[in-house]
């Protein structure tokens, strides 16, 4: 029986597609633009994403083209793509951002008429639909996280159209994996125990300002550093996993091992409530998205009930002070990109956004909040006197509200 095939059937039986178990889904992801980009490829991308996907996309020998995005949520906008840029690109990456779907019906189009793959990062998009079909199943191939919702810190699916892909897929992955340790087994199992424990006895702030102070968080910024002439020398070995691991592994060093039976048990039984984690997203979701910070891109969704997001985009000003003094609530905000990834990496790594300028304000603004730590996360706010953040552009590049939506109160001070 093929390694992890039950939690690979039960994602089957959620998406309705094949699927590959995979300890994390940046291997997944690594998997798919294996398979289907050869060497040297262009692959469009948003440039709000996290620095560990263009490390991915780097180990796999292709070249990361970044993409003009929307300004309400970070994902691609596929108007404002130069056609240029289109006729020259060999796939496209979606992020579907904290959640919020790419526009992926038009992008399967553009993919359809140039004949190259729609490859989905569904990440952070476990439960989020468009037109009632689920993120995951529109584009060629899917890469899920189980550690973004079930809390989990490991487990991955890719999501690919049929059986015969599916096998080939095993094959590669079982030759990338790395042996099962049991201390790693037990150490992949405990943590999410430990951070729930944090939580609930509200060590929050003791534990993060130690941890800072220890210097043992392995960012020190929202950005890992690039280290430009090493990972310059790595491009003479791609396609590669092993030359990219340095910065592929950051924050989950266990992304390609092994798992034994104690951490997929766990995992079996993280997925079988699943359900439950996206309905309290969904609540949270409701909650926040009545503030004066949410973006306007949920608005246009509220036909449709909250989705379930695995953070909810806030605009702000001053956004970094206002993460700093969330944590004296409590509160730690990761997941935070900025700057694009093509100010960080620069025209060496990757092709830079033709407008960069949405791109910037939307990743400087930008505070993701869990939705379910929502009523703390607004009450912080409100008590902080966080302001919302609006782009300098004209009321005309406003989206305009939808008329039949009514949003919820927004909370008081």
């Amino acid at each position: 029986m093929p390694y992890g095939s039950r939690l690979a059937a039960m994602m089957t039986r959620r998406i309705g597609r094949e699927c590959v178990y995979t300890p994390s889904a940046r291997l997944a992801l690594y998997l798919a633009l294996r398979r289907w980009c050869r060497p040297g490829a262009r692959v469009l991308m948003s440039p709000v994403n996290d620095d560990v996907i263009l490390f991915v996309v780097l180990a796999a020998g292709l070249r990361p083209v970044q993409a003009p995005v929307s300004q309400w949520d970070g994902n691609i906008d596929p108007a404002a793509v130069p056609e240029s840029t289109w006729r020259d690109v060999d796939a496209v990456l979606t992020t579907n951002l904290y959640g919020m779907p790419d526009r992926v019906v038009e992008l399967r189009r553009r993919c359809d008429e140039l004949g190259i793959p729609l490859i989905e990062d569904a990440a952070h998009a476990i439960g989020t639909h468009v037109d009632g079909q689920p993120i995951g199943t529109f584009g060629t191939a899917a890469a899920f996280s189980l550690s973004k919702h079930v809390a989990a810190m490991a487990g991955g699916f890719l999501v690919v159209e049929d059986a015969r892909t599916r096998r080939e897929l095993e094959l590669l992955r079982d030759d990338l994996l790395t042996p099962r340790r049991l201390r790693d087994d037990l150490s992949t199992t405990l943590r999410p125990l430990a951070r729930s424990a944090v939580r609930t006895l509200h060590l929050v702030r003791p534990v993060w300002r130690t941890m800072q102070r220890l210097r043992l968080l392995e960012r020190d910024d929202f950005r890992m550093a690039l280290h430009a002439p090493r990972l310059a020398g790595s491009a003479r070995h791609a396609p590669s996993l092993a030359a990219y691991e340095p910065w592929v592994r950051v924050d989950l060093h266990g992304f390609r091992s092994r798992h034994g039976a104690l951490v997929r048990g766990q995992l079996e039984l993280r997925m079988a409530l699943l359900d439950g984690d996206l309905a309290r997203r969904r609540a949270g979701v409701s909650l926040l998205s009545g503030t004066a910070w949410a973006t306007p891109a949920l608005r246009g969704r509220a036909g449709d009930g909250p989705p379930s997001l695995f953070r909810v985009p806030l605009l702000v000003h001053d956004r970094d002070a206002l993460l700093e003094r969330l944590v004296d609530h409590g509160v730690v905000a990761g997941y935070v990109y900025d700057p694009p990834l093509d100010d960080y990496a620069g025209a060496e790594f990757v092709e830079p956004s033709p407008d960069p300028t949405a791109a910037r304000w939307f990743a400087a603004h930008t505070l993701p909040a869990d939705p379910l730590l929502a009523r703390r996360i607004a009450a912080a706010l409100t008590k902080e006197r966080a302001t919302a953040a609006h782009p300098p552009l004209s009321a005309t590049q406003v989206p305009a509200p939808d008329p039949t939506t009514t949003l919820p109160t927004p909370l008081g001070p």
